[in-house]
């Protein structure tokens, strides 16, 4: 079966959860299908990123968008009652670039990740399935409530424009998938029970225990860049911490994560914080904490971050947003707070007792085995591809 990915950047390197579940499943797919990978990237591809993709794709065109033109597009889609970040990753360039390689592969599918990338592929009357990967519009919406002024005005817009072309996916493509159930359920449509539920996994050979020193006593990590981690990170320094170091003064924390912003890195001025912006292996830094902190309050789609800690067997403190996706069992394979004083006793609470830490991850170890395996996922979404592969009546445009 030819396969043709149709993403809003290139998947490496794995440094945002988009990335990661693409390079996954195209690394799947590639094991008993030709992969032809079209990508649009904001900026130059690095010759070494682009071998890390030979091995699973038959051909790969890279489309590059200048800045400036994407910034245009994002005031014409305003005018025009669009959706924003759809207008950020279109242009006539890519879309053109798109028509002569799809025309070029003939592929039996077109599988396309998120709505920002519909412009390129409403159009063919080929076969095609889109991966909304989370609910962009649920995204937008939690930001929102945390948002201000201007800022609150954009993402209220922003918020309208997604849902509507979340609405419209339903009549584009032929089926659908998403991370979450959590996530299914925020899409507003009649028929958004029939969304194909399709979770990441994890590279347990990667991800695996490690017998390191500990450095730390808690870490959090994620792309910094991503305003919901930024967010998080922020609620943890300045409402949970403060409760955590009135009864242990000296824990301390370890920040991890590629592009933090200037408020962020201001943070590490606290000697008992600490700001790592360039990470070479992430596994280290799961390695040396005593336990994860994600206090997540906003965001949609599943942490990537809880999964690889608890294949690592370290235990993990979090909100209910978070483990609305995740389905871990409170209490039994992770610790669920959603406000400071909640969050920081259960701090304190794993710091100091050894013995339920050991419990605690030994229960989540077996709960991401049992149910994130990018084998079981990829051979679902395979199946989706081929069924939709095998449906040749076009969709009525």
């Amino acid at each position: 079966m030819k396969i043709l990915v149709v993403l809003p950047r290139f998947p490496y390197p794995l440094e945002k959860g988009d990335k990661l579940r693409a390079f996954n499943q195209i690394k799947y797919l590639s094991k008993n299908n030709e992969i032809y990978l079209f990508c649009v990237s904001h900026h130059s591809v690095e010759p070494e990123h682009i071998e890390k993709l030979r091995p699973y794709c038959k051909d790969i065109c890279i489309v590059s968008s200048p800045r400036l033109v994407n910034y245009k597009n994002v005031v014409r889609n305003y005018f025009y009652a669009k959706s924003l970040q759809i207008g950020y990753w279109d242009s006539q360039r890519a879309r053109k670039a798109y028509r002569r390689f799809e025309e070029q592969v003939q592929p039996d599918v077109i599988y396309s990740q998120m709505v920002r990338t519909m412009t390129y592929v409403s159009r063919s009357r080929r076969p095609k399935v889109m991966d909304f990967q989370d609910s962009l519009s649920m995204n937008a919406e939690r930001r929102m409530d945390h948002a201000h002024g201007l800022w609150h005005y954009i993402l209220h817009f922003e918020f309208k424009m997604l849902r509507s072309s979340e609405y419209n996916s339903f009549r584009i493509f032929d089926a659908l998938t998403i991370i979450s159930d959590a996530d299914s359920e925020a899409i507003p449509h009649r028929k958004n029970g029939e969304i194909n539920i399709l979770p990441n996994g994890v590279d347990f050979d990667y991800f695996h225990p490690m017998d390191c020193e500990k450095e730390y006593d808690i870490v959090f990590c994620g792309n910094m860049g991503y305003e919901p981690n930024a967010r998080a990170t922020e609620y943890l320094i300045k409402e949970v911490m403060p409760l955590v170091w009135q009864k242990r003064p000296e824990t301390t924390v370890h920040i991890a994560g590629a592009a933090p912003k200037k408020r962020i890195l201001k943070m590490g001025e606290d000697q008992r914080i600490t700001i790592s912006a360039n990470v070479d292996d992430i596994r280290h830094c799961y390695a040396t904490a005593r336990l994860l902190a994600a206090p997540m309050q906003t965001g949609s789609g599943l942490q990537n971050k809880l999964l690889e800690a608890m294949s690592m067997r370290i235990p993990c403190v979090t909100t209910s947003i978070a483990n609305n996706s995740l389905h871990a069992r409170p209490a039994q394979d992770i610790l669920i707070a959603d406000k400071p004083q909640q969050f920081a006793d259960n701090i304190i609470e794993l710091l100091g007792n050894e013995a339920l830490r050991d419990t605690l991850t030994l229960s989540a170890y077996d709960f991401v085995h049992q149910n994130y395996d990018w084998e079981k996922s990829g051979a679902r979404l395979e199946e989706i591809l081929r069924t939709a592969a095998a449906d040749q009546s076009p969709r009525i445009r």
